[in-house]
């Protein structure tokens, strides 16, 4: 039997002027299938509130603690408490608060990075094979129907072996010392004890890290990393560029910048097989760019059948029809929404649509730290590969 009722979601984090929980507020909504019904918004309580008053909630399920929120929704029926909470605080509370609502059987999604360290991650990973909820990660990237296009069309084999990978993700909004202006996103994202032990590649370069292995299906196992931070003063690295090596011998290139001048959100790849390339790129992500040496390039565009047909996984990401751009806040929406399908089928005691699977979960996060770490040993090393373990 089908679950006859919206899912009910919390959230912890995304007080007044946070930019990411308002993003994952609103990607919640789009389809129409998860309810907002509770909250621990900020460490303030009067601000926990005045979010809540803000999403005109109940206010006796607006906490002023996530432990609050726990032992609150406890206390409720089963139905009408959260089915799963969303984490959107700064990075430095992923893994107390992922752990605390895992214990108390409460499935999750969390923003990345997923939590501060390896070790954390790796314990993360045993906390959610033990209580055997659902956990999501949002790298909304890959919630982009034009990425599961590249990611099928080169499972496929259209590319033949794959041989070469760049991707980057340049950003100029740190080029100055935006942090010393008391800049709420600038000074946490640059603080070690709230974002982690990487800024720059923290932040953005593990999403072209998880965007290269998402598309490809390899996995990077040697990284060659150099580190830089330009602006005077700063805590964190704010420019990176790495080499890396892929398990099928393919070879690559990830650059990750927020000093970048004039670049906003430049997200892109290039990936080139034996028969083809492709390349798509954030900022126009509707299109993707099929290559070849002798013979025209291809153009496919987002929202024909012909997308559907190649890939039902883009089919089943796309919501609106052909020349109607679908973008950032709608690939939210996706993670999301096969996350939520997922775990409605789970509640009804159903198996979920295989499509419905596609969405990141608690062994991305623990690439992406690995990721992270990799890349800060290799940075200090003088040695030039340093292995990216599993």
């Amino acid at each position: 039997m089908k679950l006859d009722r919206k899912l009910k979601m919390g959230m912890v984090g995304g007080g007044p002027d946070a930019f990411i929980g308002d993003v994952h507020r609103k990607a919640v909504r789009l389809d129409g299938g998860i309810d907002i019904v509770a909250g621990a918004f900020s460490r303030d309580p009067e601000k926990s509130r005045e979010t809540g008053r803000e999403l005109y909630l109940d206010e006796n399920r607006v906490y002023g603690s996530y432990q609050e929120m726990i032992e609150g929704e406890k206390r409720l029926p089963e139905g009408e408490r959260i089915d799963f909470v969303s984490i959107v605080t700064t990075n430095d509370w992923h893994f107390p608060i992922a752990r605390d609502f895992l214990e108390a059987g409460f499935h999750i999604v969390c923003d990345k990075p997923m939590t501060m360290t390896v070790d954390e991650a790796r314990r993360l990973v045993g906390v959610v094979e033990k209580s055997g909820k659902l956990f999501g990660l949002t790298h909304n990237y890959t919630g982009y129907p034009m990425v599961k296009l590249a990611r099928d069309i080169i499972r496929q084999g259209d590319l033949g072996k794959i041989r070469k990978v760049v991707v980057q993700y340049p950003q100029g909004w740190l080029y100055r010392a935006l942090e010393a202006t008391g800049d709420k996103q600038a000074s946490w994202r640059t603080n070690p004890e709230q974002s982690g032990a990487s800024g720059c590649m923290g932040d953005i370069g593990t999403h072209a890290e998880n965007l290269a292995e998402y598309i490809t299906g390899l996995r990077i196992i040697h990284i060659c990393a150099e580190l830089t931070t330009f602006v005077k003063d700063r805590r964190l690295e704010d420019d990176g560029n790495c080499l890396l090596k892929f398990e099928s011998g393919a070879k690559g290139i990830l650059h990750a910048s927020q000093i970048a001048m004039g670049d906003e959100n430049n997200l892109a790849i290039w990936v080139y097989g034996e028969k083809k390339g492709l390349d798509w790129h954030q900022e126009n992500p509707n299109y993707l760019y099929i290559r070849e040496q002798d013979g025209p390039s291809i153009v496919w565009r987002r929202g024909n059948d012909y997308i559907g047909e190649k890939s039902p996984a883009a089919g089943r990401a796309t919501r609106l029809p052909f020349g109607h751009p679908e973008a950032f806040i709608e690939a939210f929406a996706n993670v999301y929404c096969n996350f939520a399908d997922t775990l409605r089928a789970r509640l009804a005691g159903e198996k979920p649509d295989p499509l419905a699977l596609d969405f990141p979960g608690v062994d991305d996060g623990l690439r992406g730290m690995i990721f992270i770490e990799t890349v800060l040993a290799s940075a200090r090393s003088d040695q030039k590969w340093t292995p990216m373990e599993a």
